[in-house]
């Protein structure tokens, strides 16, 4: 079993927030090398904003990820990998 460390989860939800940006929903796939295995998350999600108040302004971050489809697939040099990637990690990084 491939362990998905929070250092992947993190760069994943990097990748999620820049493609999400102001949206409400996004469909889509996102897809990253970590340590020599590619990663590929396929999801569908509704998302959640709000609204904080900083000194320099007004900023709006995802506030949650509501999962409508999601699929994480790890894949090394010997083909697809079972992993234990869990999206409730991915959504509290993105909190």
């Amino acid at each position: 079993m491939y362990s998905v460390s929070p250092e992947l989860v993190g760069r994943v939800a990097a990748l999620l927030w820049e493609s999400i940006g102001e949206s409400s929903y996004f469909s889509g796939v996102v897809e990253l090398e970590h340590e020599g295995v590619e990663c590929r998350l396929v999801t569908s999600v509704m998302v959640c904003h709000r609204d904080i108040s900083l000194p320099e302004g007004e900023v709006r971050v995802i506030s949650d990820l509501i999962p409508v489809w999601w699929e994480f697939h790890t894949v090394g040099e010997n083909g697809e990998l079972v992993n234990d990637f869990d999206f409730s990690d991915l959504r509290e990084w993105l909190r």
